[in-house]
């Protein structure tokens, strides 16, 4: 088995997938759209099973869930449907929330837009001003968060990307610093002291996708497997932020966590 991991350098990531065709592996496991775009272009005839990848009809990878054609197949990601679920949780926790801006780094998360429509759907019902902020580096990151900051009764969802997932501590900090409720997708950033997550169960889909590289090996085509959405969803809020931000926790949503952290 070889292995290659993240990078932020486009350039990097194209060397990394050809560095693994070059090796003319019998299937390949690719997490990401980002990676999953380069590799559409440079596999060839290798497998694909690809791990966490929102929305893969509408990105092109397959040509639908049930029937892939071609040769890659696998799991999917967060629907945008997740758009209001986001926002609809962050006013049960802080329901004074007037100004959510929505950060993701357009490079690495080409996708994060597509949650954006269901985001404002429930505007109607909750009523809140959406401000987009692109970031494509840390500093970009921290300034976005700043003017955040400064807007009235603001708010954060920190929309599913790699980029962010890559260095939760760091996200978190800047949230805390300046006192800002925030959502965010992975579960690992609750752990580092965010106030709530609410995603897919990201190592229940690696699992999955094991048994698929591995029927794969077995002689079946990807185009007989069809692409899976995700089953397992986790809930993890921390109280100790909470607290931080002088919010109370209602009820209902610890009643529906899957993790408290005190």
């Amino acid at each position: 088995m070889e292995i290659r991991w993240w990078s932020n350098d486009a350039a990097i990531r194209l060397a990394f997938v050809r560095e693994l065709v070059a090796l003319k592996p019998d299937v390949m496991l690719v997490n990401s759209s980002s990676y999953l775009g380069v590799a559409k272009q440079e596999v060839g005839t290798i497998p694909v099973v690809f791990v966490a990848v929102t929305d893969p009809v509408v990105q092109g990878f397959v040509q639908s869930l049930a029937h892939p054609g071609g040769l890659m197949t696998g799991f999917g990601a967060e629907e945008p449907s997740m758009g209001s679920k986001w926002m609809e949780l962050l006013k049960e926790i802080a329901p004074d929330t007037r100004s959510v801006t929505a950060v993701f780094n357009p490079e690495t998360a080409s996708i994060a837009r597509f949650f954006l429509p269901t985001v404002r759907a429930v505007q109607s019902s909750i009523s809140f001003e959406l401000i987009e902020a692109p970031v494509r580096n840390e500093a970009e990151l921290e300034s976005a968060i700043a003017a955040a900051a400064l807007r009235p009764t603001p708010g954060l969802i920190f929309l599913p990307d790699s980029f962010l997932q890559s260095r939760p501590a760091t996200v978190v900090a800047l949230a805390a610093e300046h006192k800002l409720p925030a959502i965010y997708s992975v579960s690992a950033f609750a752990r580092s002291g965010g106030l709530i997550t609410f995603g897919i169960e990201r190592v229940d889909l690696f699992l999955c996708a094991a048994g698929y590289v591995d029927r794969i090996l077995k002689g079946e085509k990807p185009s007989d497997l069809p692409v899976q959405m995700p089953s397992k969803f986790e809930l993890v809020v921390n109280l100790k932020t909470a607290k931080s931000l002088g919010l109370t926790v209602p009820p209902t949503v610890l009643a529906r966590a899957d993790e408290v952290i005190e």
